[in-house]
């Protein structure tokens, strides 16, 4: 144990304070500024001789020369360990509902609160026994969290294989009593509780093996899904002009992706929209488990009225948390809204710590920062023969919807999936609004890659058909081109666009897809249509439109849904048999 170190505050720029200590300084530590009664947590970001450059998680109003410093000695951390699921975190993991009702409405600087209730009970049933070898993040046992079985676990910070020396008996144990104790080869013995402490910006990496991604993350959104799928365990983002619709579309896609667990990152949004989401999500029940969707969700929230330097830690901090339920073998979706408000953060610090400027004044290490954030997702293979995985999609801000600014560019590098938000199919309010003609994936649907390449196709040819017709006009064009357009429109229309205010609509899962992306193509896609003129045409397609929405809004394999689907072929028939007649066949 070193002894307490202490320092003095030389120099304030904005959230950078600058200490001076005559005892070492250990890079990334955590240190408190004490103003008053006031204790301010920061972080050593930078050491310059026995000066210290520490970005400071609150405000940094009224604070002055000569201000006491103590180092802790501990990097920033995160608590970990059965509570977290239903809870409301800031970025530093203070949980805001408690500290509501400690401060009220206004919470106060410099107020830090134990993340977990340590004097709750949990019921621990231990799954090994005394003298038994284990490692670090292996299981010892569980207590019941939710609908989860949370397992306490080996430290993760712990090296080589242990003994157990004792495990408690099946009972109820709170967060402070030792539950089993572990003896490693030099005989040194190590205290297990069911909360352990991790650093936020290293990775826990106690499992076996990390796969490729490989299998589909089924978010039952179609145009997503079919089109430009997401892997369990891979990475995505949404880029997109304010007001495009990325917070709604990460919304839903928490609600109904199959995953088990949910962390929202609330990266500096607006606090009208992490309003709406801490007031919606205790009274949405989750469709699978008919529970709240609370129940499976961690919801880390720092909003743009909330100090800057706190952006970057509430999004390790979510991270950190996604892993430590990965390591249980659990699917977790991680949502960060949205890292250009990150990016923005680091910027700030990188201006006064007056480094060399990258690109639009973003710091030279943006991509390498933004790169390995990314790179904490994956599909890992857990040492008792189990899988978990974290997945992570992020949310990107782009000034004026431009997709060549850093930010944007830094993400493609390092994501398997892009789904650019365009301004254009909002303002023509087809949700979700991405685009297909420029967003792309790298993995595979579970829709055959012959169907979504025809889709592909059909979507491209329409768009080519639409700009010509807005130089040529309706009539400068083909009645053949003109019938590829509307197939285009069409396929937009029904499939890729979905009524999120619809409760059958608003989610499509898998099996559903396959059949109807199937019958779409058979039946549409690749059918020869031949029609007298154009306005026929237009007219056959409206009539098909109207009756496949009333189908998409039909419960699967409900005798409604079959009663739509021979509406719909009862049309496309009908469509048929009178371009035979016509072509007189």
């Amino acid at each position: 144990m070193n002894p307490k170190r202490s320092g003095k505050v030389i120099k304030i720029n904005g959230n950078m304070a600058v200490v001076r200590s005559d005892s070492f300084i250990v890079q990334n530590e955590v240190a408190y500024i004490i103003h008053g009664q006031e204790r301010l947590k920061s972080e050593v970001i930078r050491v310059q001789g026995k000066n210290a450059l520490m970005q400071v998680y609150e405000s940094t109003s009224g604070l002055k020369v000569g201000e006491d410093v103590e180092f802790t000695d501990e990097l920033l951390c995160v608590e970990l360990g059965p509570g977290l699921l239903g809870q409301i975190f800031d970025g530093l993991q203070n949980p805001l509902p408690r500290l509501a009702e400690v401060d009220g409405f206004f919470l106060k600087r410099g107020r830090y609160l134990a993340p977990l209730a340590e004097e709750s009970e949990w019921d621990f049933t231990p799954l090994l026994k005394a003298q038994d070898k284990v490692l670090a993040g292996d299981k010892l046992g569980f207590v019941p969290e939710k609908i989860f079985k949370h397992y306490i676990m080996a430290p993760f910070g712990l090296n080589g294989v242990l003994e157990i020396e004792s495990i408690s008996a099946p009972g109820r144990y709170n967060l402070r009593q030792e539950i089993a104790r572990l003896k490693d080869a030099q005989g040194k013995t190590y205290p297990v509780f069911m909360q352990q402490a991790w650093p936020v910006k290293i990775p826990i990496l106690a499992y076996a093996e990390k796969l490729k991604p490989a299998e589909p993350l089924v978010t039952k959104m179609r145009l997503i899904d079919s089109l430009f799928p997401v892997a369990r365990g891979g990475t995505y983002c949404i880029p997109g002009p304010f007001g495009a619709g990325k917070t709604v579309l990460q919304q839903l896609t928490s609600r109904h992706a199959e995953v088990d667990i949910v962390i929202i990152a609330a990266c500096g949004e607006r606090a009208g929209e992490v309003v709406e989401t801490l007031k919606t999500f205790p009274d949405i029940i989750d469709p699978r488990t008919k529970k709240p969707l609370s129940d499976r969700t961690v919801i880390i929230c720092n909003t743009s009225s909330m100090p800057v330097a706190a952006r970057e830690s509430s999004v390790y901090t979510a991270v950190t948390i996604a892993e430590y339920y990965r390591q249980m073998g659990l699917n977790v979706l991680l949502l960060a809204d949205s890292t250009s408000r990150w990016a923005q953060a680091m910027r700030e610090m990188s201006g006064r710590l007056e480094e060399i400027p990258g690109e639009e004044a973003f710091p030279a290490y943006l991509e390498s920062r933004i790169a390995s954030f990314y790179e904490r997702s994956g599909l890992v293979r857990l040492r008792d023969g189990s899988t978990g995985s974290v997945t992570i999609g992020g949310a990107v801000s782009p000034a004026g919807g431009n997709f060549e600014e850093p930010v944007t560019q830094a993400t493609l590098k390092v994501v398997g999936a892009f789904h650019g938000l365009s301004r254009q199919r909002s303002d023509a309010r087809r949700y979700p609004a991405i685009d297909p003609l420029i967003s792309w994936s790298k993995y595979k649907s579970f829709i055959d890659q012959k169907l979504v390449d025809k889709g592909h196709q059909s979507l491209s040819k329409s768009n080519d058909v639409s700009q010509m017709m807005k130089v040529v006009g309706e009539e400068g064009i083909s009645l053949a081109d003109y019938i590829d357009y509307l197939k285009g429109e069409f396929f937009d229309s029904v499939y890729l666009q979905q009524n999120a205010f619809d409760p059958v609509d608003e989610a499509t899962d898998a099996e559903r897809q396959i059949y109807i992306f199937t019958f779409l193509h058979d039946k549409v896609l690749e059918e020869e249509f031949y029609f007298p003129d154009k306005d026929k045409a237009l007219h056959f397609f409206q009539r098909l439109r109207q009756a496949w929405r009333g189908w998409n809004s039909s419960v699967w394999q409900s005798d409604e849904f079959k009663g739509a689907e021979n509406d719909v072929l009862s049309l496309i028939r009908e469509g048929l048999k009178k371009a035979r007649e016509a072509q007189g066949v």
